[in-house]
């Protein structure tokens, strides 16, 4: 077989083993992933066996099944305040992020949330991760917010931490995230670029299921640190220290984007009530809130 990851009508229907009319009927319906370049149809393989791998190609009458209504993956206030305010039906299973696209790809979940990081650049890490995941063809990501994730601290910051290397140093006791959630790749990115392995840090074994917990930690003194966003800092009255701004997304599958759930929490993201609930809370940008950021 043809070594380019792209490949042509007759290459594309020899590798699925059908007639090339059938593939052309395909194309014209939309249910093939390819592409149309200098007059010729190219099929990306990767894409081709995803799309095989996911069973689009379904016996007749067959109709997926629907998902629950629930929204998995990273927890965030303003998510869940805007899927209770929306009156969406959706409940939140917050898992991490990693989590939730690994449930959305087995059609557990009706959409994930997601922010994830890298070692490298993190511009378009999230569309680059839900691209690469085998089980997922046929989705749409929209931007929900961008945050401000950094260091929450004890109130008033008794130990005097002004950046992440000085509560390494300090031996501050850092709470962590499960595998797999964002705020722990975060960690896990700014401490590779520092230098520095998120094995030899200070603190417990437990780990903190979502930014909400991890601030109960603090203010019950199990740790003195750990990264969940603006937002959980000034709702529990403590310290914080910007790090990064990253991207908050929701993932869904097409067939689930126009479910009446999906549809009232999307509206919302686009009216006022929503830009004026982030502003209270802080730590958020809205501006892009509603967009489509990826579309396969």
């Amino acid at each position: 077989m043809h070594d380019s990851p792209y490949l042509s009508t007759e290459q594309t229907a020899a590798y699925l083993g059908i007639k090339e009319r059938k593939l052309y009927d395909l194309v014209a319906s939309g249910a093939v992933p390819c592409s149309k370049v200098t007059g010729k149809w190219l099929f990306p393989r990767a894409a081709l066996d995803r799309w095989i791998e996911a069973g689009l190609v379904h016996s007749p009458g067959l109709i997926a099944e629907t998902p629950p209504p629930i929204i998995g993956g990273s927890h965030d206030l303003l998510l869940e305040w805007a899927a209770r305010r929306s009156s969406s039906g959706l409940a939140l299973l917050s898992e991490g992020s990693e989590a939730g696209l690994a449930r959305l790809e087995r059609n557990e979940v009706a959409m994930a949330a997601i922010h994830l990081h890298g070692d490298g650049d993190d511009t378009r890490v999230n569309e680059k991760a839900v691209s690469a995941a085998r089980g997922l063809h046929d989705v749409v990501m929209i931007a929900f917010a961008r945050r401000e994730q950094g260091l929450l601290l004890a109130p008033g910051n008794p130990l005097n931490i002004g950046s992440l290397q000085g509560a390494v140093d300090a031996r501050a006791r850092f709470g962590l995230r499960q595998k797999g959630a964002g705020a722990q790749l975060l960690l896990q990115s700014l401490l590779t670029r520092a230098g520095v392995d998120v094995a030899g840090l200070a603190g417990g074994v437990a780990t903190y299921p979502t930014g909400q917990d991890l601030a109960l930690g603090i203010r019950a003194g199990e740790i003195d640190c750990g990264i969940a966003t603006g937002s959980v800092a000034a709702t529990h009255g403590l310290a914080f220290l910007p790090l990064k701004w990253e991207s908050f997304d929701l993932v869904m599958r097409r067939r689930t984007y126009f479910e009446r759930g999906p549809q009232a929490l999307l509206a919302l993201l686009r009216s006022p009530d929503f830009s004026r609930h982030a502003r209270a809370l802080g730590g958020y940008d809205v501006a892009e809130a509603g967009t489509v950021r990826l579309n396969m």
